[in-house]
């Protein structure tokens, strides 16, 4: 069988961890690069032994060898090139956030059944392995009905390789003098100061771009939420920019008594250990019988099992599975690989994608009018007009 050939859409950060999901693979090769800097795809493809490099979008979606196209640009750009791509009957994995707003949610979903291609949405979390044990004993019943989730988000930032002004804002915070050794991934300026301009990103950085995470896990777990409360506050992060944290998300199950939490926290002067972004996340799961706890996903903070659960009066721990953020990217992989392999659907559809969406909007919606929204009656709101990054340092205050 002559192997199914894809193409990164993008060369950042990111990009790095969506290689590993193609290794090992007799189905399908990671057999092009196109990024419009063209000297990263060039540097991308050589440092991962990449065969090709495109010079341009509209080269990869003229190729005819190629199956499918994973998507990672900037979020505004998200919806015109997975229309373009399935115009060119290729299948689609696109990064979270899945689009600007709904309504382009519902282009891409048309685009992708006029064309009959996949359309996945690219979110690690839900397929990371511990949360996927997690998920197995739920099903099995071994704390018996879900009566509640609990979400802590904690970002650290001192000795953070991948936190703007790490340094100086440790200094200010007293903590200069500790001796630890850097913690973190480099990460692009460039990486991050887009997504701090809404007009680009559609949202803030931590509840809307990371959250778009967390929100999909807590829709996987459970299912259709009915209505949100939110408080989301503003952090500095540079002289004049701000980011969309500490935050309080709270929200309601459709048809059952369930309720969930997440907390989030952003802690200057706190050292989190980690080889990607230096940001800790613990899940608390209550059952009618038990309790499981997910202790990590993106960081390595706490050491402890990736996942503990009691039951009947003892606290059992799950090692085996794999635990490192790789793990989530590789399974997702697999997942885009697979569905087209086997005719199936993603596990994150574009459908799906679109209600992960409408509770994240909802969730900001619900802070900006202080008043719980229900997702049923959430009013899309429009694609804000694009506006330079360097914008960011000349918002008006509130």
């Amino acid at each position: 069988m002559e192997k199914m050939k894809f193409v990164l859409i993008g060369c950042g950060r990111i990009a790095t961890l969506h290689v590993a999901g193609y290794k090992d693979r007799d189905d399908a090769v990671l057999y092009g690069v196109y990024d419009k800097k063209k000297t990263a795809a060039e540097d991308f493809a050589k440092e991962y032994g990449i065969e090709k490099v495109y010079d341009t979008y509209e080269d990869v979606l003229n190729d005819p060898d190629v199956t499918g196209v994973e998507i990672l640009v900037p979020h505004h750009l998200h919806c015109a090139l997975t229309i373009q791509a399935c115009n060119a009957k290729k299948h689609v994995s696109v990064q979270k956030p899945m689009a600007m707003n709904l309504e382009e949610c519902d282009k891409m979903i048309a685009a992708a059944k006029e064309n009959g291609v996949k359309l996945k949405v690219f979110e690690n979390f839900v397929h990371y392995p511990p949360y996927l044990r997690a998920k197995k004993l739920i099903a099995e019943g071994e704390i018996g009905e879900i009566k509640g989730v609990r979400y802590k988000m904690n970002n650290g930032g001192l000795c953070s390789i991948n936190v703007p002004a790490a340094k100086m804002r440790a200094k200010m915070g007293g903590a200069a003098e500790v001796e630890l050794p850097p913690t973190g991934w480099k990460v692009d300026p460039l990486s991050w100061t887009w997504r701090l301009n809404e007009t680009l990103s559609g949202g803030g950085p931590v509840v809307f771009d990371d959250g778009y995470h967390k929100f999909s896990i807590f829709i996987d777990l459970i299912g259709d939420v009915e209505k949100v409360s939110a408080w989301i506050d503003e952090t500095p992060v540079l002289p004049g920019v701000t980011q969309d944290s500490p935050a309080v998300v709270m929200w309601k199950y459709k048809d059952k008594k369930v309720y969930g939490v997440w907390d989030i926290t952003a802690s200057e002067d706190l050292y989190i250990k980690g080889k990607y972004y230096t940001c800790d996340e613990r899940m608390e799961i209550t059952g009618s019988r038990g309790i499981l706890w997910l202790t990590r996903c993106t960081a390595e903070m706490l050491p402890v099992a990736p996942l503990i659960m009691y039951k009947d009066g003892k606290m059992t721990e799950f090692r085996d599975d794999p635990c490192d953020w790789q793990d989530a990217f590789i399974n997702s992989t697999h997942d885009f690989i697979d569905c087209i392999k086997y005719d199936r659907d993603p596990i994150l559809t574009g459908e799906k994608g679109r209600e992960v969406l409408k509770f994240a909007l909802a969730a900001i919606d619900s802070s900006k009018k202080n008043s719980e929204i229900f997702l049923d009656s959430y009013e899309d709101k429009p694609v804000p007009k694009k506006k330079g990054v360097l914008s960011i340092f000349f918002k008006k205050k509130k």
